[in-house]
């Protein structure tokens, strides 16, 4: 508490913003609060990285907290995204936008649910999810940041631990037949032996020679594979882009709009 006070106290000065900081509401301002959060991201995930720390510190928590309700309003509010990428240097509006069409397409394919409906957990270190992501890679020849972004997307690295509406289970959301024929025979909770059974069944399906091909087979939708090939670029044109992922909180659809069920308050 006492940590997240003195952020609180030079939040004015663009250091990691609190849990609510307000978000501006017109293009220019806004367009200068993405820019000063994504630079002091990029510094705290630097910061985190040299350290060796396991888990996200409270700087990289809170900037990517904040960073995440932006593209909700960006996502929300069409014609002041558009106003705002316009006035973003590329560096910043390629990912903005990305993140922006990613999150509508995404929203496409939920509907609410009950706040009751859902449950999180703890995600496994980040360092720990990207060696499984990488011996998959090397086992099955699946780009981790491919899965890396399924992961993100089917359940924010298992911070989101319910099963999906047709039964996925999971930290990558395997319905329990797709599960019996391509999990290894490992547990689909685990976050390793899931991973793996991902790729084998992304590999089975065209994965890397035809990733569109194979994702779409892992969920059919077409909005669903851009989505996860937006993140999987990102993924693998920044170093940072995973663990920025990484750090963010959980937000649901419910009857009554969106719900952070995670992070600091």
């Amino acid at each position: 508490m006492i940590a997240l006070l003195g952020v609180l106290a030079i939040w004015g000065g663009m250091a990691a913003p609190p849990p609510s900081a307000p978000i501006p509401r017109e293009p220019k301002p806004l367009a200068a609060r993405i820019e000063a959060t994504d630079r002091g991201l990029e510094d705290a995930v630097d910061r985190w990285r040299a350290s060796a720390v396991p888990r996200p510190p409270l700087d990289v928590t809170l900037y990517a907290l904040y960073e995440q309700r932006i593209s909700i309003v960006l996502t929300a509010r069409r014609a002041l995204a558009n106003a705002v990428f316009r006035r973003l240097p590329p560096r910043y509006a390629r990912p903005a936008r990305s993140e922006v069409l990613a999150k509508r397409e995404l929203a496409r394919l939920s509907s609410p649910r009950p706040r009751s409906a859902f449950k999180t957990g703890r995600a496994e270190p980040a360092e720990t999810l990207r060696r499984h992501y990488l011996e998959a890679q090397r086992r099955f020849h699946v780009g981790w940041y491919v899965l890396a972004a399924v992961n993100y997307i089917e359940s924010a690295f298992n911070k989101l631990r319910n099963a999906s509406t047709a039964g996925a289970q999971g930290p990558m959301q395997f319905i329990p037949s797709t599960w019996r024929a391509y999990g290894l025979g490992g547990d689909v909770h685990d976050p390793h032996d899931a991973i793996l059974g991902a790729a084998n069944y992304l590999h089975a399906n065209g994965a890397p020679r035809n990733y569109r091909r194979a994702l779409f087979r892992y969920n059919p939708s077409w909005l669903y594979v851009d989505a996860v090939l937006r993140y999987a670029r990102r993924i693998r044109a920044d170093p940072r882009a995973f663990y920025v992922l990484y750090s963010r909180q959980v937000f649901v659809r419910t009857p009554h709009g969106l719900v952070r069920l995670t992070g600091p308050r």
